[in-house]
């Protein structure tokens, strides 16, 4: 079993998310705007859990592609939702990126289905 030693509750926990935010703003600058929040998130494959980054785009499945990209998300991993009622979905996928668990979620809207006139 594999534990880790930072501590959830104090802002130091978060320094290693937050670097790996800066280095993948400064390495991907033409990149979507995105909206980024520090998680805490588990990391793929373990039963650990630290801080990671979760990816928002709201804009279009094409920022969420650009963003996949750019992390070297294979497309075989990504999982895809849908809201109980209405035509909102998600894509998902959760890495690792530099030790830190990194979740993109791209936002879309299906067309509703169609209905028969009949």
């Amino acid at each position: 079993m594999t534990t880790t030693t930072e501590t959830p509750d104090t802002a130091g926990a978060q320094i290693n998310a937050a670097g790996v935010l800066l280095s993948l703003l400064s390495a991907h600058s033409a990149l979507p705007t995105a909206t980024v929040e520090l998680q805490y998130l588990r990391v793929p494959g373990t039963h650990d859990f630290r801080w990671g980054l979760e990816v928002a785009l709201h804009n279009g499945l094409d920022h969420f592609e650009q963003w996949r990209q750019a992390l070297g998300i294979d497309p075989g991993i990504i999982d895809h939702d849908t809201a109980v009622a209405g035509t909102l979905a998600w894509l998902t996928a959760t890495i690792t990126h530099s030790g830190v668990p990194v979740k993109l979620i791209g936002f879309y809207y299906q067309p509703e289905p169609a209905t028969s006139g009949e």
